[in-house]
Protein backbone atom coordinates (compact mmCIF):
# COMPACT_ATOMS: atom_id res chain seq x y z
CA UNK A 1 0.00 0.00 0.00
CA UNK A 2 0.95 3.61 -0.50
CA UNK A 3 0.78 5.32 2.88
CA UNK A 4 1.21 8.99 3.71
CA UNK A 5 2.00 9.80 7.34
CA UNK A 6 1.27 13.33 8.52
CA UNK A 7 3.47 14.07 11.53
CA UNK A 8 6.02 11.36 10.77
CA UNK A 9 8.64 13.13 12.92
CA UNK A 10 6.52 12.82 16.08
CA UNK A 11 6.46 10.02 18.64
CA UNK A 12 3.48 8.15 17.24
CA UNK A 13 3.91 9.14 13.61
CA UNK A 14 7.53 7.99 13.39
CA UNK A 15 6.72 4.56 14.83
CA UNK A 16 3.69 4.15 12.58
CA UNK A 17 5.78 5.06 9.54
CA UNK A 18 8.52 2.65 10.63
CA UNK A 19 6.07 -0.18 11.31
CA UNK A 20 4.46 0.24 7.88
CA UNK A 21 7.86 0.42 6.21
CA UNK A 22 9.03 -2.78 7.93
CA UNK A 23 5.97 -4.56 6.60
CA UNK A 24 6.86 -3.64 3.04
CA UNK A 25 4.51 -0.73 2.44
CA UNK A 26 5.47 2.37 0.46
CA UNK A 27 5.63 5.16 3.02
CA UNK A 28 5.78 8.90 2.41
CA UNK A 29 6.41 11.32 5.27
CA UNK A 30 4.27 14.46 5.22
CA UNK A 31 6.12 16.88 7.47
CA UNK A 32 6.98 20.55 7.91
CA UNK A 33 10.60 19.89 8.86
CA UNK A 34 12.16 17.09 6.75
CA UNK A 35 15.50 17.60 8.52
CA UNK A 36 13.97 16.06 11.67
CA UNK A 37 12.94 12.87 9.88
CA UNK A 38 14.81 9.74 10.98
CA UNK A 39 13.51 7.39 8.29
CA UNK A 40 14.76 7.32 4.72
CA UNK A 41 11.48 7.70 2.87
CA UNK A 42 10.03 10.09 0.27
CA UNK A 43 8.87 13.39 1.71
CA UNK A 44 6.08 15.88 1.11
CA UNK A 45 7.38 19.01 2.87
CA UNK A 46 4.18 20.87 3.70
CA UNK A 47 2.22 22.16 6.63
CA UNK A 48 -0.96 20.17 7.19
CA UNK A 49 -3.14 23.20 6.45
CA UNK A 50 -1.35 23.76 3.13
CA UNK A 51 -2.14 20.24 1.90
CA UNK A 52 -4.66 19.89 -0.91
CA UNK A 53 -6.47 17.04 -2.63
CA UNK A 54 -3.73 16.63 -5.23
CA UNK A 55 -1.17 16.00 -2.48
CA UNK A 56 -3.15 13.09 -1.02
CA UNK A 57 -5.28 11.54 -3.74
CA UNK A 58 -2.73 8.88 -4.76
CA UNK A 59 -2.34 7.38 -1.27
CA UNK A 60 -4.26 4.29 -0.23
CA UNK A 61 -4.06 5.45 3.39
CA UNK A 62 -3.40 8.82 4.99
CA UNK A 63 -2.39 8.71 8.66
CA UNK A 64 -3.13 11.82 10.71
CA UNK A 65 -0.60 11.90 13.56
CA UNK A 66 -0.79 15.68 13.95
CA UNK A 67 -0.29 16.98 17.48
CA UNK A 68 -1.50 20.52 18.20
CA UNK A 69 0.90 22.71 20.22
CA UNK A 70 -0.01 23.89 23.71
CA UNK A 71 -2.34 26.87 23.60
CA UNK A 72 -3.64 25.94 20.15
CA UNK A 73 -5.57 22.80 21.02
CA UNK A 74 -8.51 23.86 18.82
CA UNK A 75 -6.30 22.92 15.85
CA UNK A 76 -7.21 19.31 16.54
CA UNK A 77 -10.69 20.16 15.25
CA UNK A 78 -9.76 22.43 12.36
CA UNK A 79 -6.95 20.20 11.10
CA UNK A 80 -9.11 17.10 11.03
CA UNK A 81 -11.90 18.97 9.27
CA UNK A 82 -9.39 20.20 6.68
CA UNK A 83 -8.23 16.64 5.98
CA UNK A 84 -11.81 15.43 5.60
CA UNK A 85 -12.53 18.26 3.18
CA UNK A 86 -9.58 17.53 0.91
CA UNK A 87 -10.03 13.74 1.00
CA UNK A 88 -13.61 13.90 -0.26
CA UNK A 89 -13.80 12.46 -3.74
CA UNK A 90 -10.68 10.31 -3.27
CA UNK A 91 -10.37 6.62 -2.39
CA UNK A 92 -7.80 7.22 0.36
CA UNK A 93 -8.64 6.00 3.86
CA UNK A 94 -8.04 8.40 6.74
CA UNK A 95 -6.60 6.82 9.91
CA UNK A 96 -6.45 9.18 12.87
CA UNK A 97 -4.15 8.97 15.88
CA UNK A 98 -6.67 9.92 18.54
CA UNK A 99 -6.72 10.54 22.26
CA UNK A 100 -7.88 8.53 25.25
CA UNK A 101 -9.70 11.33 27.05
CA UNK A 102 -12.96 10.86 25.17
CA UNK A 103 -13.22 7.14 26.01
CA UNK A 104 -16.00 6.22 28.41
CA UNK A 105 -15.09 4.84 31.82
CA UNK A 106 -18.50 3.31 32.63
CA UNK A 107 -20.58 0.61 30.95
CA UNK A 108 -23.53 3.01 30.51
CA UNK A 109 -21.21 5.37 28.60
CA UNK A 110 -22.20 8.48 30.52
CA UNK A 111 -18.77 9.59 31.77
CA UNK A 112 -15.67 10.20 29.65
CA UNK A 113 -12.17 9.83 31.02
CA UNK A 114 -11.58 13.60 30.90
CA UNK A 115 -14.71 14.10 33.03
CA UNK A 116 -13.36 12.05 35.94
CA UNK A 117 -11.98 13.79 39.07
CA UNK A 118 -8.53 12.26 38.61
CA UNK A 119 -8.04 13.73 35.15
CA UNK A 120 -5.56 16.64 35.33
CA UNK A 121 -6.77 20.08 34.30
CA UNK A 122 -3.74 20.67 32.09
CA UNK A 123 -4.69 17.68 29.96
CA UNK A 124 -8.26 18.82 29.37
CA UNK A 125 -7.79 21.35 26.51
CA UNK A 126 -6.21 18.67 24.32
CA UNK A 127 -8.64 15.93 25.34
CA UNK A 128 -11.78 18.05 25.00
CA UNK A 129 -10.76 19.37 21.58
CA UNK A 130 -9.80 15.91 20.37
CA UNK A 131 -13.13 14.60 21.64
CA UNK A 132 -15.03 17.31 19.79
CA UNK A 133 -12.99 16.57 16.65
CA UNK A 134 -14.05 12.93 16.92
CA UNK A 135 -17.69 13.95 17.27
CA UNK A 136 -17.39 15.95 14.05
CA UNK A 137 -15.69 13.03 12.33
CA UNK A 138 -18.44 10.63 13.37
CA UNK A 139 -20.87 12.61 11.21
CA UNK A 140 -18.75 12.09 8.09
CA UNK A 141 -20.08 9.48 5.67
CA UNK A 142 -18.28 10.37 2.44
CA UNK A 143 -14.71 9.69 3.59
CA UNK A 144 -13.51 6.28 4.83
CA UNK A 145 -12.13 7.13 8.26
CA UNK A 146 -10.96 5.22 11.32
CA UNK A 147 -10.01 6.75 14.67
CA UNK A 148 -7.72 4.90 17.09
CA UNK A 149 -7.58 5.90 20.78
CA UNK A 150 -4.77 4.63 23.00
CA UNK A 151 -5.23 3.44 26.56
CA UNK A 152 -5.13 6.04 29.35
CA UNK A 153 -1.35 5.80 29.70
CA UNK A 154 0.69 6.02 26.51
CA UNK A 155 4.15 4.51 27.11
CA UNK A 156 6.73 6.14 24.78
CA UNK A 157 9.51 3.67 25.57
CA UNK A 158 7.46 0.52 26.00
CA UNK A 159 8.27 -2.54 23.88
CA UNK A 160 6.49 -3.81 20.81
CA UNK A 161 4.87 -6.95 22.19
CA UNK A 162 2.24 -7.56 19.53
CA UNK A 163 0.04 -8.71 22.40
CA UNK A 164 -2.81 -6.28 22.91
CA UNK A 165 -6.59 -6.10 23.14
CA UNK A 166 -9.01 -3.99 21.14
CA UNK A 167 -12.25 -2.28 22.10
CA UNK A 168 -14.52 0.48 20.85
CA UNK A 169 -15.60 3.48 22.90
CA UNK A 170 -14.88 2.27 26.44
CA UNK A 171 -11.59 2.54 28.29
CA UNK A 172 -9.84 -0.82 28.55
CA UNK A 173 -7.61 -2.17 31.31
CA UNK A 174 -5.13 -5.04 31.26
CA UNK A 175 -4.83 -8.09 33.51
CA UNK A 176 -3.06 -5.96 36.12
CA UNK A 177 -5.91 -3.44 36.15
CA UNK A 178 -3.88 -0.82 34.30
CA UNK A 179 -4.97 1.09 31.22
CA UNK A 180 -1.77 1.41 29.23
CA UNK A 181 -0.24 0.69 25.84
CA UNK A 182 3.17 1.30 24.31
CA UNK A 183 3.57 3.57 21.31
CA UNK A 184 5.06 0.59 19.47
CA UNK A 185 2.00 -1.60 20.06
CA UNK A 186 -0.28 1.31 19.16
CA UNK A 187 1.60 1.62 15.85
CA UNK A 188 1.27 -2.11 15.27
CA UNK A 189 -2.49 -2.00 15.90
CA UNK A 190 -2.92 0.92 13.49
CA UNK A 191 -0.99 -0.80 10.71
CA UNK A 192 -2.97 -4.00 11.35
CA UNK A 193 -6.10 -1.91 10.71
CA UNK A 194 -4.61 -0.58 7.48
CA UNK A 195 -3.94 -4.08 6.22
CA UNK A 196 -7.20 -5.65 7.38
CA UNK A 197 -9.85 -2.97 7.90
CA UNK A 198 -12.17 -3.84 10.76
CA UNK A 199 -13.24 -0.40 11.99
CA UNK A 200 -14.25 1.69 8.98
CA UNK A 201 -16.34 4.73 10.05
CA UNK A 202 -15.60 3.78 13.67
CA UNK A 203 -13.44 4.66 16.64
CA UNK A 204 -11.60 1.81 18.33
CA UNK A 205 -9.12 1.60 21.16
CA UNK A 206 -6.07 -0.52 22.05
CA UNK A 207 -4.68 -1.59 25.42
CA UNK A 208 -2.00 -4.02 26.57
CA UNK A 209 -3.11 -7.42 27.86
Amino acid sequence: MKIGVIGATGKAGSLIAGEALQRGHRVTAIVRHPDKLQLKVPVVAKDLFALNTADLRNFDVVVDAFNAPAGQEELHKTSLQHLVDILRGTTARLLVVGGAGSLYVDAAQTTRLYETPEFKDEWKPTSVNMGEALQQLQKVTDVQWTYLSPAAVFLPDGPRTGNYQLGHDQLLTNAAGKSEVSYADFASALVDEMEKPQHVQQRFTVCSR
